[in-house]
């Protein structure tokens, strides 16, 4: 085994870790966080940048044979929706009435939906 592969071997391991660890983090705060408009945040980059990460663990890992051009397509796939949806399910939540946490400060949306 080469030098080259070992490190290639190495930096795919290191960015499955960070996208283990950032769809653990995710869950605890999908678990944890008081209202709908946090625990939406904390999805969102579960989404993002968790399983983006994963995906490029896999074209590092595989290259770019037809697995790690789908693993390149699902991560800007993801990349591009998750943001916008996460953006119009707390837009649609905050129309149809559903409140902050007590601990919410600012409500930007507020004076422009009621």
């Amino acid at each position: 085994m080469s030098t080259l592969t070992t490190a290639i071997d190495a930096i795919s391991m290191f960015f499955f870790l960070i996208g283990i660890a950032f769809v653990f983090l995710g869950m605890i705060g999908l678990l944890r966080l008081p209202d709908v408009y946090n625990r939406l945040h904390a999805t969102t980059k579960i989404g993002t940048v968790g399983a983006f990460s994963v995906m490029i663990g896999i074209v590092l890992k595989v290259g770019l044979s037809a697995m790690g051009l789908k693993a390149i397509t699902v991560g800007l796939f993801l990349l591009l929706t998750a943001p916008i949806a996460a953006h119009m399910i707390a837009r649609a939540a905050h129309r149809h009435g559903v409140g902050l946490c007590d601990e919410s400060i600012m409500d930007d949306y507020g004076k422009t939906y009621k």
